[in-house]
Formats: C-alpha cells, sequence, structure tokens
C-alpha cells in the first residue's frame, strides 16, 4: 500500500530499541519507515526529571510529523519514595505524551505477599488520580518480575484496582506457554493501552528474531485487538541485534500484518 494511502496512527516504535541512536536519529528512522508514534523510555532519551529535554523531544516528534504514544518511564508501583513518581509526571507532561507507563512493582506474582498486592495498587490508584489531573493516563507494564506477569495475576490486578484512569500494556513473554499468552491478552483487552510488537525464539536460549517468523502468533493476536479495538498502538521493540538496519524489515511486516486485519478497513487502522 502507498505510504499516502496507510494510516501511520497506530504504527510505532519503541525508542529504547535503539538506545545507541540520539533522538532526532531515532525520529528519522521511524519516519523513514513509516512509523508514526513514539514511546519515549524514560531511563536515556528523555531522562526523568529532564523537563527541558522532555520538552525539546516532544516538539521535534511533532515538527517531524510523528505524535507521542507515551512515556516509557521506569518507576515502581509500590515504592519506598511516593515522591518519586512527580518528576516522572512533570517529564510527560513536558514531552506531551499522553500516557505514562509504569511498573506493578518489583516483584513476581509468584512470590508477592499479601503487602506486596496492596502496596501496589493503592500506589497505582494514587498516581492514576495524579496523572488524571494533568490530562495522562496510567499504563501498567505487562512484564515478568511485576504483578502483571501472568493470566492469573493480570485478572487479579483488575480485579483489585479501581481507578478509570489505569490501562495496561501487552506484549507476549517467553516464559508464557501459547495458550497463556492468549489468555493473557484476553483478561488485559478492555484495559488495553497499546502493545510492543517484536518476536522471541522462546529458547533455550532465548534470542530475539525477525518479526516475520513471529507472524503467525501476531496476526491472531492481532486479529484479536484490532477488530474491537482497532486505536490501540502497536509499537516496534527488540530489534535483531539492536541493529536500525533490521527495522525495515520488522516494520514492514508490522504495516502487512495490520493491513490484513479482517474486518478493518486499511485506510481506517488504528486511525
Amino acid at each position: 500500500m502507498p505510504t499516502q494511502e496507510r494510516s501511520l496512527t497506530s504504527c510505532g516504535l519503541v525508542s529504547v530499541s535503539f538506545r545507541q541512536l540520539s533522538p532526532p536519529a531515532i525520529l528519522a528512522l521511524a519516519k523513514e519507515n513509516d512509523l508514526g508514534l513514539i514511546e519515549w523510555g524514560g531511563d536515556i532519551h528523555v531522562p526523568e526529571g529532564d523537563l527541558v529535554t522532555g520538552r525539546k523531544v516532544g516538539e521535534a516528534t511533532r515538527s517531524t510529523g510523528l505524535k507521542v504514544a507515551a512515556y516509557g518511564s521506569y518507576y515502581r508501583l509500590g515504592g519506598t519514595d511516593p515522591d518519586a513518581f512527580q518528576p516522572v509526571l512533570n517529564t510527560a507532561v513536558a514531552l506531551g505524551a499522553p500516557a505514562i507507563r509504569v511498573w506493578a512493582g518489583n516483584t513476581g506474582s509468584e512470590a508477592a505477599d499479601e503487602a506486596i498486592w496492596k502496596s501496589v495498587c493503592a500506589d497505582a490508584n494514587r498516581i492514576a488520580g495524579l496523572a488524571e489531573k494533568e490530562g495522562l493516563r496510567v499504563a501498567l507494564e505487562f512484564h515478568g518480575g511485576t504483578l502483571n506477569d501472568t493470566p492469573g495475576s493480570a485478572r487479579r490486578l483488575w480485579q483489585e484496582l479501581d481507578h478509570p484512569n489505569l490501562r495496561s500494556l501487552w506484549q507476549p513473554l517467553p516464559t508464557l506457554t501459547p495458550r497463556e499468552q492468549n489468555e493473557s491478552l484476553s483478561v488485559i483487552l478492555p484495559h488495553l493501552s497499546h502493545v510492543h510488537v517484536f518476536h522471541w525464539n522462546p529458547g533455550p536460549p532465548v534470542d530475539r528474531r525477525p518479526l516475520a517468523e513471529g507472524a503467525g502468533d501476531w496476526a491472531r493476536w492481532f486479529g484479536m485487538i484490532k477488530p474491537g479495538y482497532p486505536e490501540i498502538p502497536s509499537l516496534l521493540e527488540f530489534v535483531v541485534a539492536d541493529d536500525p538496519d533490521n527495522l525495515s524489515a520488522d516494520a514492514a511486516t508490522l504495516h502487512k500484518l495490520l493491513e490484513s486485519v479482517p474486518g478493518v478497513p486499511a485506510r481506517s487502522i488504528g486511525s
């Protein structure tokens, strides 16, 4: 499909895929590959608390014709310093991000006791309120070593969290079986903020592979997501060898997958 006919509003890139590149280089790479959204990472590209960089990168994103999808923070819910979220929020506001990614604690659900669950959920509700006042959403990473790491733990989280401003990310975790991957997506789907798109060989050893090798899985997952939730952003991450030269093939696969989702007109995919 010619670029001018393709909606770019659901295809994007997670900036930490290329920590070695500057923000201008990432913007150029994204634009070259018809990726209209950027999730900017809070560890290197837009450091937490650096409002000057936040404003600069946000303005550069928009002037390039792209959009900020989210601010990828490393804030851990239930931490010992509740004030640590404020600089994260300030930076996301400076960046012009619509959402902030956070982590559901630093303990996996299998090892977490009731005190950890209570602390993480209370903090999630608290910061969701703070973000809502600034017009931003909060999205919990779906990741190992957190309370959002299995279908069962995700189900419990969304039973216990009670703030309407909370969402969740989703990505395939190599620790889960194919059935658990599907189940976790089903549980999170009503709360889904955006997805991180990549393909890993589950191993051993676990390693990054071209997205095309996982096209069958992603066709199924996009078939679950896009017909009912066409606006969910799909952001590429974990390119093979962290090599920018490998992005174009993954981007082409992503576009092809989204354009083939049944029931979603090509011009409105993710629009």
